[in-house]
This record gives structure tokens, C-alpha cells and sequence, in this order.
């Protein structure tokens, strides 16, 4: 009887485990669609950059060149700062699903353990009936 409701929650603890790791995927692809943001928004403050360069410097408008510039950068760097926030909200939920599937790892470990202690107590061998 005690060894099937180890095996239960070793079920439990297993069910824990893919759930978490369903969690941890999830987050893993939005860091991944987190850091291609950011590639492309760097790429499209790039473009910017050029485009102004080749407008407004060479027709020699320097104070307009500036201001822009200027106004692309606070916006760039606002974005960023975004992009940013929900960059390290994702980095805690992935440390914090990692905690607690190392936690349900190691239960799962120590309740193996005592499963086999289990088996080996209830069935020594050539001892049994002395």
C-alpha cells in the first residue's frame, strides 16, 4: 500500500515537472521573440540614423539635422527601455520556473529514494520468514 502512494506522488511530481516545463519553454521563445525585437528595432533606429544623415547633413541644415537626431534618439532610447522592462520581467520568470522545477526535481529524487528503500525492505532477500 506504501509503495502505491509513492508512486502517486512521483506522478504528481512528474505532472509538476512537464507543467513547468511547458512554462519554461513558453518563456524561453518569448526571450528569444524578446531579443529579435530588439535586434530589429536597433536595425530600424539604424535606418533612421542614415536616412536623416543623408537628408538633412549634407543639404547642409545643421540645426534641423540636430533636433531630429535628437528626437530620434529620446525615442529610441524609450523604446528601449520598454523593450528592456519586459526583457528582465521575462529573465525572473525564467529563474524563478527554474527554482521550482529544480525544487520539484530534487523531491522527486528523495521520494525515488524511498520508493526503492521500500521495495528492498519488503522483499529481502533470502530473509524472508525468519
Amino acid at each position: 500500500m506504501a509503495i502505491s502512494n509513492i508512486q502517486e506522488t512521483l506522478l504528481m511530481y512528474t505532472k509538476q515537472k512537464s507543467m513547468l516545463n511547458e512554462k519554461l519553454g513558453n518563456v524561453m521563445f518569448q526571450i528569444m521573440n524578446a531579443t529579435r525585437e530588439n535586434a530589429e528595432l536597433q536595425a530600424k533606429f539604424n535606418d533612421k540614423q542614415q536616412y536623416y544623415y543623408y537628408e538633412y547633413y549634407y543639404a547642409d541644415d545643421m540645426t534641423v539635422y540636430q533636433e531630429v537626431m535628437e528626437q530620434l534618439q529620446k525615442d529610441h532610447e524609450y523604446e528601449l527601455a520598454n523593450l528592456n522592462s519586459w526583457e528582465s520581467q521575462l529573465e525572473l520568470d525564467k529563474n524563478n520556473y527554474e527554482t521550482r522545477l529544480n525544487e520539484v526535481t530534487t523531491f522527486e529524487s528523495s521520494w525515488t529514494k524511498l520508493l526503492q528503500n521500500n521495495i528492498k525492505n519488503d522483499f529481502t532477500y533470502g530473509g524472508a520468514g525468519q
